[in-house]
């Protein structure tokens, strides 16, 4: 087993970029055989030809790092190509068993832990609604779910490349309702200590919204538009936002704070965005109407006093949405805004429309991007946490390239 290693959020350089462009340079090889490994990924069944085609690598490049990646059992054999002349290429795809990672959540209302392969499924899940959790309820829960995925695995144990934590940051700080006062043991928490008693594999450690933002690129509408801004409601309120493929993390790893934003409005007394657009101030405000919630689920099919709340509080959301999500059309131009998070489905849709009508009556703006619900939603963090041990490991990204001495 490869020792512990954390990658600490101070240190967050890692991104999951999907260039697919490749380079015939031996000190390269790392970076071409991620590339050709995110490109069976992401386009397979594929040929070797095909593969030449779309990475730029040579012919006998490609047959190498092939060989490499079947070798290690990552990808596999998966037909031939039938109707050609001559002797019928091979496809080739992701081995669903070759290699899968464990990620976890941590939030102020929850904690879930996840397998992921490396096409994106889900392959193992377990959830708590907690509220509040301390490091200790962290470990336990994860560890007990943890060996449970891995002793139902069925045939030979998974081969598992690492732990992603994604978890907000200021855990222990933010003051959101009901916080209890020793919650604040989350600001000196060390992450990598908790999860080392659980198996012996390098952990790496994300913001939530971040981790979710990257789960999105690599495992949703992302794959197709690569230049967005994830806006993740969960307990808080946070943000991502992914330039070409890149993950832009600002001077210091604090981009896409969104729930930070001060509010002024006649029809609120927050302050800052998250007071408003989270569950937390979701539910205080069903709560202020005597409608007790507590978790996500029991949103669903609120008596008609709760579900007029709700619709007030979408609209409000909605409302304040609006402007920061022109700035971000104006300032950065992406191709769409994702909103994900434990917000029930329904709801979710609910507030996009709403938003969305909102910003088509603005007509002074050249460029308004349009407002989508993100395809990882609830489970986006957990995903997303999942994704970084491939991310450091097996994908291409700015920060391997940056080994190399390419960037």
């Amino acid at each position: 087993m490869p020792p512990l290693e954390v990658s600490r959020k101070s240190n967050r350089k890692r991104t999951a970029g999907a260039s697919l462009s490749g380079a015939n340079l031996e000190r390269v090889g790392d970076h071409n055989q991620r590339v050709i490994l995110q490109a069976i990924r992401v386009n397979g069944p594929i040929t070797r030809v095909t593969l030449a085609q779309i990475t730029g690598l040579t012919p006998p490049a490609v047959a190498n790092i092939t060989k490499r990646l079947l070798d290690d059992g990552l990808i596999v054999e998966a037909g031939r190509v039938q109707g050609a002349r001559g002797q019928p290429a091979m496809n080739l795809t992701i081995n669903p068993n070759g290699c899968l990672s464990i990620g976890v959540n941590i939030d102020r209302d929850h904690i879930t832990v996840v397998m992921l392969d490396l096409l994106g499924a889900v392959r193992a899940r377990a959830s708590k609604e907690i509220e509040f959790p301390l490091p200790a309820d962290v470990a336990k829960f994860c560890k007990t779910q943890i060996h449970k995925m891995l002793a139902a695995w069925k045939g030979e144990p998974p081969r598992l490349s690492g732990i992603g934590v994604a978890l907000p940051d200021d855990l222990g700080r933010v003051d959101l309702p009901h916080r209890p006062e020793n919650y604040g043991v989350w600001s000196t928490a060390d992450i990598g200590k908790l999860m080392a008693d659980i198996l012996p594999l390098p952990v790496f450690v994300e913001n939530d919204a971040a981790a979710a933002a990257l789960g999105e690129l690599q495992f949703g509408h992302g794959l197709r538009r690569p230049s967005f801004f994830y806006v993740l409601v969960s307990s808080g309120l946070g943000g991502g936002l992914v330039i070409e493929g890149d993950y832009f993390r600002g001077a210091q790893g604090r981009s896409g704070e969104i729930g930070f934003l001060p509010v002024s409005s006649p029809e609120t007394q927050a302050r800052s965005l998250q007071e408003v657009v989270s569950l937390s101030a979701l539910y205080a405000h069903l709560e202020a109407g005597g409608i007790l919630v507590e978790r996500p689920d029991q949103l669903i099919d609120l008596p008609p006093e709760g579900e007029a709340r709700v619709e007030a509080w979408i609209d409000l959301s909605a409302r304040l949405l609006v402007q920061p999500f022109v700035g971000i059309s104006c300032l950065v131009n992406p191709e769409a805004i994702y909103v994900g998070g434990r917000l029930p489905t329904a709801l979710l849709d609910r507030l996009v429309v709403a938003v969305n009508a909102r910003l088509a009556e603005i007509v002074d703006v050249p460029a308004l991007a349009r407002v989508e619900r993100a395809a990882t939603s609830a489970d986006g963090p957990a995903v997303g946490a999942a994704l970084l041990p491939f991310t450091a490991q097996l994908l291409p990204s700015r920060a391997a390239l940056m080994k190399t001495g390419q960037i």
